[in-house]
Parts: C-alpha cells; structure tokens; sequence
C-alpha cells in the first residue's frame, strides 16, 4: 500500500513538472533549433532524393550551457528533432529559397505571435519579412505529414504552382518533458495588405457560422454561413475563374486519393479604393513574397506562358476580383489538411449525421467531401463575370464594408445561367489509396537496399 501511494505521489509530481514552455521560450529554440539544423545541413552534398530520406529523423541535444556542436544559450535544455532534412532541403530548393535566406527569415527578428482563428489549440507564429508560417501540430498530423511526403514530393514535380499548403520544415522540440512539433509553411495571408474580410471555408453549413467570441475579435475570422449573409460572391473574369477552379480542382483530386478531408479554404478580401493603401504602419513593406509560386496570382497561373508573374507592391500577388463596384485583392490557400478519413473521423461523422443531415457536416467522405468542397467554391464563392451582363449586378446590395445579417436580407436562390463547372475525375488518382498512390507514380527513385538510416519509430520518435 505505501509503494502504491508512493508511485501515485512521484508520478503526480512528474506532471506537474512537465510544464509547456513560455511562448519566449519556444520562440527561441524554434529559431535556435532551426539556425543549427539548417547550418548543419549545408555540409552535407546535394544528391537525389531517395524513398528512405523521407524517413530520416536526425537528433541532437542542446543544452543551455552549450556543447562542442552548439551554442550556448539563454533558454532552458532542449533536445531537437529535425524530420526528413533532405527531403525539406529539396522542397525548399523547388521554391527558390536560399539557405541564407531561409536563415534569415526564421531567425533575424524575433518570431511574431498570431491568434489563432480555427478550433485547434495550435499556436502560429509568423516570420517577420511575412515569408513563413510556423504551426505547432499534434503527434497523429506530423506522423502523418511524414507519411504524406514521399506523395507530396511527387506531387510538387508535377505542378509546383499549388493552393495546397507548401510545407518547408517538420521539427520537434522536446523540452521539460514536453513534445512541442512544428510545422514551417507558406504564408497565404500577407500583413502588408489588411484583410477587410477573412473566411475560413469548408463548403458545409452545419455550424459553420463564426462564434460570438469571434465576432468582436477586430479582425475575425468568419465561416460558410457568413459568407453567404454577408455578399453575394466575388466576380473574376472568366480567364481567371477558369484558371482558379482549375487548380482548386486538382488540388482537390490530390487530397481525395490520399484520403484526406475536413480542409478549409482561407480566404482573405482587400478592398481596394482611391485612398493610399494600408501597409499596417510598417515603414520596410517589401515588394511582394521572394518564395517562388508562393502569392494567390502565381499559384493558378500554371498554365500562363510567363513563369514568374510580376508582383508589384500595389498588389502582393492578390488575385483581381469585383463584387459590384468595388474593386478586390483575394489572397488565398488550401488549410489543414492533415486530416485522414480515419477511423475516428467516420465516427465523427456517423454521430453528427444522427442529429443532423449527414450531407451538410463538415467531416464527410473524402471524394463527397471534395465535390461539395469544389462545387460552394464554383457556385457560391467565386463567380464568372458574364461581359454581356456586364460586371455589376442588376440586383441591388449592400457594400461589401457594411455586410447584413441574415435577417436583414434574404438570400436568393443561384441564377439558372450560371455555367456549370466541369466534373471530369484523374481516372490515375480515384481508384488509389495513399500507399499504392506513391508505388504507382514512384519510378524516378532507384530505392538503395545497402543504405542504412534511422527509420520513424511509432510512439514517441515523431
């Protein structure tokens, strides 16, 4: 009896000591972490990517005192864990970033501190030149993500200009007994620009409207339901509509064969007007993202005969659009897509459609999920200037800066001239799951069975 109450005593203890860092403290070893494994990397020779780079997990302790391989510092010990480095190094290199600028970005200025606007109690945190987003992610997403990679990799070869996110670095910090793991990605929403109006979309209404909490907040983050209170749609032309569709489309088709679902679209709306533009008080704003393919212009234009797009400092890569007479800038990108059909989602969903129609929650089947997803954004979202109509509408509405609530206005049902957006499948990708996925596509690899490295172990290694 006194063993027992002594172990519940000692391991009650343990919690308590197994305390998250402060935010400045893993700021810090965030910069610290990626400053030695990015330094460390270059001594390595660039080669081809093999299958068992992805793989690789690299491990190195860095304690605050310093050692003979790192540098003293003034956080607390911590030990980092740097995923698939090759592989990350290659994807990097696709987008134009240097090393010495990667460097810099991460770790110049100090790392700013974001809200977060979804229901996940991930912390963001934003690269002060605005180039880079880093999200810490629970354990099943970074295993998952490693898993997705060698797809992912296939993926990026064949179309580099994407909505999906871009994915740079995977780390863990282990600290005080705490496992933090971070993601670094593109940053879709720029702060140079203020965003009038910001959406998080899935395509789905069962409670899909923004809480009150959310609401006060003086940059919200607003839903589906919102978005359909508040205006119409945002009207592009129909080379633009075509080329954005298109690639939210492929994109879509990309996530169906892996399997994944519960994505949103972040969507962010500035209004441009007569008045000088609003660049946040910030005196050095620079003139567009440096990361190649990275602003909403560049990552439909897939197809444009000219391979980097001109992004002057008026603009930032936004995307052209109308609603009625107000001009816009869209800046947008696929979210949080490292959610699997997993066993626990199908849960989810069959709990949800016994309360609610099944069809409208937003966990669902990845390919319904994906052609709900394609068809709000076609039919809803964005919407095909017809030039014999011309660019406004007959139907009179309020400003997109005074939105209506739903009881203020009513909404009316889609016009029967609308084109209806073509649905044809990639047959390659529908009949595949994620792991024949990549052995179909899987042939520039020459797999080496000699090469010894550390593999991901379940459980903790990730």
């Amino acid at each position: 009896m006194f063993v027992k109450h002594s172990w519940k005593k000692m391991m009650k203890k343990n919690k308590k000591n197994k305390r998250k860092p402060t935010s400045t403290a893993l700021k810090g070893a965030i910069q610290l972490g990626i400053g030695y494994a990015v330094g460390n990397l270059s001594s390595k020779p660039d080669r081809d990517v093999l299958m068992q780079d992805f793989s690789v997990v690299e491990s190195v302790f860095l304690p605050s005192e310093g050692s003979s391989l790192t540098p003293a510092h003034h956080y607390p010990d911590f030990r980092l864990k740097t995923y698939a480095p090759l592989a990350f190094r290659y994807f990097r290199e696709l987008f134009g970033i240097k090393p010495d600028d990667y460097l810099y970005s991460m770790c110049n200025e100090p790392l700013i501190e974001l809200s977060n606007p979804g229901a996940s109690s991930s912390w963001f945190y934003l690269t002060s030149d605005d180039e880079f987003i880093i999200k810490t992610v629970q354990h099943k997403e970074a295993e998952f993500l490693q898993k997705l990679l060698p797809g992912y990799y296939m993926n990026l070869n064949q179309n580099p200009r994407t909505l999906l996110p871009k994915f740079y670095g995977l780390y863990c910090i282990q600290c005080s007994g705490v496992n933090i793991r971070v993601v670094v990605m593109n940053n879709v929403l720029p702060r140079a620009l203020t965003m009038h109006y910001k959406y998080d979309l899935k395509g789905s209404t069962y409670k899909r409207r923004a809480s009150r909490k959310e609401r006060v907040k003086s940059s919200p983050t607003f839903k589906d339901l919102d978005f359909q209170e508040m205006h119409e749609g945002l009207h592009f032309d129909a080379e633009t509509y075509n080329a954005l569709m298109k690639t939210l489309q492929r994109d879509c088709r990309v996530l169906e064969s892996f399997k994944i679902m519960d994505y949103s679209l972040l969507l962010g709306v500035h209004v441009l007007d007569k008045k000088v533009l609003n660049r946040g008080g910030r005196g050095d704003s620079r003139k567009g993202q440096k990361v190649l393919y990275s602003t909403a212009l560049e990552s439909i234009q897939g197809n444009a005969r000219d391979p980097e797009p001109m992004v002057n400092d008026d603009t930032m890569g936004g995307i052209p659009a109308k609603h009625k007479d107000e001009k816009l800038l869209i800046f947008l990108g696929i979210i949080d897509i490292l959610q699997s059909y997993r066993f626990i989602k199908k849960v989810e969903h069959s709990w949800k459609a016994l309360v609610h129609d099944g069809d409208t929650v937003s966990v669902h089947r990845p390919n319904f999920y994906a052609d709900r997803f394609l068809n709000f954004m076609g039919t809803t979202v964005f919407k095909k200037i017809n030039p014999l109509r011309g660019s406004s509408s007959k139907r009179k509405r309020g400003s997109l800066y005074a939105p209506k609530s739903a009881s203020q206005e009513v909404l009316s049902p889609q016009g029967g001239g609308e084109e209806k957006r073509e649905e044809k499948r990639t047959q390659s990708m529908d009949h595949l799951d994620g792991k024949s996925y990549v052995e179909h596509f899987w042939k520039p690899l020459v797999l080496s069975s000699s090469a010894t490295v550390k593999n991901v172990q379940n459980g903790d290694d990730i």
